[in-house]
């Protein structure tokens, strides 16, 4: 019988490592594939398998060593960029082309149209995209999101406080008003200081 749960554990942990690997946010993934060594050093402790403890721990410090470093970009505006780009511009239309099968089913109203003259965000890290911020100029300091999305990757990092904080694009505009989009499924904003106003979000 005892053997038999020391194999559950060791297939128990294998699965955890497998299930971290099919995660899309990077978060996530590390934090799983933690758990999952860290089961895994415990059945080959037991069963005195040395290169595999010695693997699985060498996989949970690099783990807990980039989990730190997200833990401190996340709150550390140095980490992102958003830069104001024209709607037609080539490399937004390519984001939003690649990710148009995501975008509609968290905007399923959203339609780019590139030529109003809408302010237009990519938020980036180093080289990488994060998000994408359309808006449209309301008057009168207001502000209506027609589309924020984040890649998958970088959901649970929150880019959007950057986005939405005292040094990004709504503020420094003279933007008093922020209203998210009426049909957006599941948004995030609350956790950014919006509240709830009908169908939509405002901050």
């Amino acid at each position: 019988m005892e053997g038999w749960w020391l194999e559950a554990v060791g297939w128990i942990g294998s699965a955890v490592l497998v299930w971290s690997l099919l995660q899309t946010q990077l978060h996530r993934l590390r934090l799983i594939n933690l758990v999952g060594c860290v089961v895994l050093i415990g059945y080959n402790l037991a069963v005195g398998v040395w290169p595999m403890v010695g693997l699985n721990v060498v996989l949970a410090v690099i783990n807990v060593v980039h989990l730190s470093r997200m833990s401190r970009q996340r709150h550390d505006a140095a980490a992102y960029e958003v830069l104001e780009v024209d709607g037609d511009d080539h490399y937004l239309r390519h984001v939003l082309r690649v990710h148009e099968a995501d975008i509609r089913r968290h905007n399923p109203s959203f339609v780019h149209d590139p030529f109003t003259g809408d302010p237009s965000f990519l938020v980036l890290k180093g080289d990488a995209t994060v998000g994408v911020v359309l808006m449209r100029d309301l008057g009168d300091g207001r502000a209506q999101l027609l589309l924020d999305y984040v890649t998958p990757p970088y959901r649970d990092l929150s880019p959007g406080e950057f986005v939405f904080g005292p040094d990004g694009p709504f503020r420094s505009r003279g933007f008093r008003r922020v209203l998210t989009p009426h049909d957006m499924v599941d948004p995030y904003h609350e956790r950014l200081g919006f509240h709830k106003d009908g169908d939509a979000y405002v901050l």
